[in-house]
C-alpha cells in the first residue's frame, strides 16, 4: 500500500547515484537489487560472497582467513579527486558513508 515516485532496479554505481540524486530532490524512491549484495557488476565481495559467486556451494577453507578480511573488487574503481563524480557524491550526502583513500597499490588477476 505504499506509492513511490521512482523505482530504481540495480545497485551499481549509476543506479546508486541516480537514486541519491532523486532522493535529494525529495522524491520517494524504492531501490531494489536481485543480489544479496550492493554494487552490481562492480561490487566488492568478502570471501564468502566471492566463494559463492565462483565456486557455488560450500564454504571457503578456514585456513585462508576470515571472510571479513577480504574485500575483492570485481571492477577496480578510481575517482579523480576533483572530478564531477566526487561533486555529485558530495551533493547527495553519501560521502557520510564512504571512505576516500590514496591508492597504495593495485593488483589485477586475469585468468
Amino acid at each position: 500500500d505504499v506509492e513511490y515516485d521512482v523505482i530504481v532496479l540495480g545497485t551499481g554505481l549509476k543506479e546508486c547515484i541516480l537514486s541519491g540524486l532523486l532522493s535529494v530532490d525529495r522524491l520517494k524512491v524504492l531501490h531494489m537489487d536481485r543480489n544479496d549484495y550492493y554494487g552490481g557488476d562492480s561490487t566488492s565481495l568478502n570471501l564468502n560472497q566471492l566463494w559463492k559467486r565462483f565456486k557455488g556451494d560450500g564454504t571457503p577453507p578456514a585456513n585462508i582467513g576470515a571472510s571479513r578480511d577480504y574485500n575483492v573488487d570485481m571492477v577496480p574503481k578510481f575517482m579523480m579527486a576533483n572530478g564531477a563524480l566526487v561533486r555529485v557524491l558530495i551533493h547527495t550526502g553519501v560521502t557520510k558513508y564512504l571512505s576516500f583513500k590514496a591508492v597504495d597499490g593495485s593488483y589485477v588477476f586475469n585468468k
